[in-house]
């Protein structure tokens, strides 16, 4: 199953392509400004039963340089099958567009992004046919922006960087670093970069983390995250009040019955459960009228 880390890891570059020349620079090497963008297909299923999908496809056209197509591949750990599909979609791209293709591969761990960084030859060792250069962006060359300053000069690499990085030991001031710009930015910008490194974070501690920022640093947005965030917040603090009124009433909580009240997710339903916290002679007496129903 696709993990949001890896939609978030190149999902990105559909919603910022010039991101491409930044991060191509990081890397040292130099790829025209794109001019204009086209995001393709990324279906490359050939007629037969076969299904081969790029995680992302763009046509970056530049001023300097005839257009190239950008395969974008996000990947969460090594897979020795991966280098011959990676080839096979340069040579179907190349067929099929009549341009020359790039692969950039994405990744949130340093082994796996020096495995795909490794030239890879098909042929026999002796004279082999082609050899697989992948570009690859990951916690081993990305930037480590942890100053409100360096991210404010490029929040669609800050958001990359966040997100290759979610292992990194400062990944709070990283994270810390782009509430504070996010802060004075427009929320049609604002918004979107808030969900991707969301998204990007995945299951991972640093998640909690950007989570607690964003209820915090940026309680004004309506994002659908932070209004997420803030919902959960509050129905968490609203479990806590029933549980809080049981204690002083002296009342014992079954294990049962605190399970039941901290994993409510329904406002409403804890406002009720308060009310009947105050009187009733149980804490399994909260919960009488769903019992009736």
């Amino acid at each position: 199953m696709v993990s949001s880390p890896h939609e978030a890891m190149h999902h990105i570059f559909q919603d910022h392509p010039g991101l491409f020349s930044r991060v191509s620079e990081v890397l040292g090497i130099d790829f025209a400004p794109p001019t204009s963008v086209t995001v393709l297909p990324t279906d490359l299923t050939e007629a037969r039963p076969l299904e081969r999908r790029v995680d992302t496809l763009l046509r970056l056209e530049t001023e300097d340089d005839e257009p190239l197509l950008l395969a974008v591949e996000a990947q969460g750990k090594k897979d020795p099958d991966k280098p011959a599909s990676w080839a096979y979609y340069a040579s179907y791209l190349l067929t099929k567009y009549r341009l020359q293709p790039l692969l950039l591969v994405v990744c949130q761990d340093r082994a796996t992004a020096e495995w795909a960084a490794r030239p890879v030859s098909f042929g026999p060792p002796q004279w082999p046919l082609l050899t697989l250069r992948p570009l690859v962006a990951g916690p081993h060359n990305m930037p480590v922006l942890t100053d409100p300053a360096e991210v404010r000069k490029d929040l669609a690499l800050a958001t990359l960087s966040a997100i290759t990085h979610v292992r990194h030991r400062d990944i709070g001031a990283i994270l810390k670093a782009v509430t504070t710009v996010l802060r004075d930015t427009p929320h049609p910008i604002a918004d979107p970069i808030v969900e991707l490194i969301a998204q990007g974070l995945g299951k991972h501690p640093a998640a909690e983390m950007w989570r607690n920022l964003v209820a915090v640093d940026l309680s004004f947005y309506k994002s659908y995250i932070s209004e997420e965030i803030r919902d959960e917040g509050r129905t968490e603090r609203a479990a806590q009040d029933v549980l809080e009124v049981l204690d002083v009433r002296g009342i014992d909580v079954p294990a049962a019955v605190r399970e039941r009240i901290v994993s409510c997710g329904d406002p409403e339903t804890l406002r009720r459960w308060h009310r009947r916290a105050v009187i009733a002679p149980s804490a399994e007496q909260i919960f009488s009228e769903e019992q009736d129903e």
